[in-house]
């Protein structure tokens, strides 16, 4: 309902998509700390806990889930008409109209799934650290920025691919854990 809302707000409205995304997640956070009264939620058990911390033989549960949705992605990115047309709306939205590609529909469809993705990888992290906690995962947009850019894909539009992501993510995580294991200050790291 959050993507179909932005969506509708960015196709409709003409509103830029960062001011959009920005204002919702300056939203989503509001309302976050006011139905939590800004205090973790804390007694995550069982099957959801499971998502975050249960594995699967030798194999994390989490990593499954990332691998079956990147898998997935990747597949509908690269061997979909669907995929062949986000690719052509962020590279040059009016080309991909006059070709006759429904970009209202696309970009609908795409913000719809974005959010679901962010509510997917929530739910992981909620079930990982067993707390529901309002103030968890600030600061992390600008590492899923820097991951994607990493990766290879274009802040612009119409370039990059969900396993040049993953490798930028993986870069990411690996420069952090490097600082850890070199007992860099938590306060000095962000420099």
């Amino acid at each position: 309902a959050v993507g179909a809302f932005n969506a509708g707000v960015i196709i409709w409205r003409g509103v830029t998509p960062f001011i959009v995304t920005l204002a919702m997640m300056a939203i989503a956070s509001g309302a976050a700390l006011t139905i939590s009264g800004g205090k973790p939620i804390g007694g995550i058990s069982g099957t959801y806990a499971w998502l975050g911390a249960g594995s699967i033989g030798p194999i994390p549960v989490p990593v499954i889930i990332m691998l079956a949705a990147f898998s997935l992605g990747g597949l509908v990115l690269r061997f979909t008409p669907y995929g062949r047309q986000v690719y052509a709306v962020g590279g040059n939205e009016e080309a991909a109209r006059l070709s006759g590609i429904p970009v209202n529909q696309v970009k609908l469809i795409t913000y719809m799934i974005s959010n679901m993705s962010a509510a997917l990888g929530a739910i992981i992290f909620s079930a990982r650290v067993t707390v529901g906690d309002p103030w968890a995962g600030r600061g992390l947009e600008l590492d899923a920025i820097a991951s994607v850019v990493l990766g290879g894909t274009s802040l612009f539009g119409g370039v990059g691919s969900l396993w040049g992501t993953l490798l930028g993510a993986l870069i990411m995580s690996m420069v952090n854990n490097l600082l850890n294991l070199l007992s860099v200050s938590p306060y000095t790291q962000g420099i």
